[in-house]
């Protein structure tokens, strides 16, 4: 059997968080559902953060309770601070992705916190979580591990005191984001190796933007260098309201594409989800749709992994 390779799909988070409409719940929903059809087993169906601030996530909670009816998906929403934590507790989310800056800038814009006191939540997180009758994956996200729009450079030693302090704070696994998408594979290889020297295992996932068309090079740098949870969106939609000059993220179908050519197995049909992005241009017609694998079709030499 082909190793398998995790992809979570986060479309429904940060995809929308940037979009120029509003996608009817009803939508949403019947687009999460058609994507767990296809093979997407984790999805990040959206985030817990006040709608005056994100309008697009003011549904979280209803479709979170939708999406956990769904057989076999496991369903993780976005969370900044532990009141979210809880909403998305009390909606019956699986797992939860808390997102902590390496860059100071970024996090005070991003929360008005600093990245000291955003690991110092995550602590008081994880310590409710842990009393609590359910189990919930907590899995926090270094931000702007790769660069940031406001600092420019973040150093390697900076995003290592990040993610260690994360491992420490209590977190189940942590994944290295490339919020702006200023990665190049070097770079990706470079911070990946400092960090697991740190945190050994716990590093899990990359959570790439393709800003400047690196994201699918970025990708394969980490799968080199032993990564195998990746996060993509589907159609490259996706951005950071806070990270000026971001775009969207690695587009899934793509990611997909690369991934089961190379004979790793995802456990996505590509086919199948290619036909979602039709569900996606209803919920959001005005909204451009990016993807290779979708201007270009589906190569006949292509063949799933085993």
């Amino acid at each position: 059997m082909a190793e398998h390779i995790e992809i979570t799909e986060v479309g429904p988070r940060d995809g929308l968080q940037m979009a120029h409409g509003m996608m009817p719940t009803a939508q949403k929903s019947a687009w999460i559902r058609a994507m767990a059809e296809a093979g997407v087993a984790a999805i990040e169906v959206g985030s817990f953060v006040p709608a005056k601030i994100v309008p697009q996530m003011a549904d979280t909670p209803d479709v979170v309770r939708d999406a956990v009816t769904i057989p076999g998906l496991r369903v993780v929403a976005l969370v900044p601070n532990l009141r979210g934590a809880q909403a998305a507790y009390e909606a019956g989310a699986h797992a939860i992705t808390i997102p902590i800056s390496a860059s100071n800038s970024h996090s005070l814009a991003n929360t008005h916190k600093s990245t000291e006191d955003q690991i110092a939540e995550v602590a008081r997180i994880c310590a409710w979580l842990a009393e609590q009758p359910r189990r919930v994956h907590v899995e926090a996200g270094v931000s702007t591990a790769f660069g940031c729009s406001m600092e420019g450079t973040v150093p390697v030693d900076r995003v290592v005191w990040t993610a260690s302090g994360l491992s420490s704070a209590g977190a189940d696994t942590l994944a290295l984001c490339d919020t702006v998408g200023y990665a190049h594979p070097a770079l990706v290889r470079t911070t990946i190796r400092a960090v697991r020297d740190a945190i050994g295992p716990k590093l899990r996932t990359l959570h790439l933007h393709d800003t400047l068309g690196m994201g699918i090079a970025n990708a394969l740098a980490g799968l080199e260098e032993g990564i195998r949870a990746f996060d993509g969106a589907l159609a490259g939609l996706g951005g950071c309201p806070f990270a000026p000059g971001a775009s969207g993220n690695v587009t899934t179908e793509d990611l997909v594409f690369m991934l089961e050519s190379m004979g790793f197995s995802t456990g996505i049909d590509l086919q199948k989800l290619l036909a979602t992005r039709a569900l996606l241009a209803a919920g959001l017609p005005d909204e451009k749709l990016r993807g290779q694998v979708a201007l270009a079709g589906i190569p006949r030499t292509f063949h799933k992994a085993a």
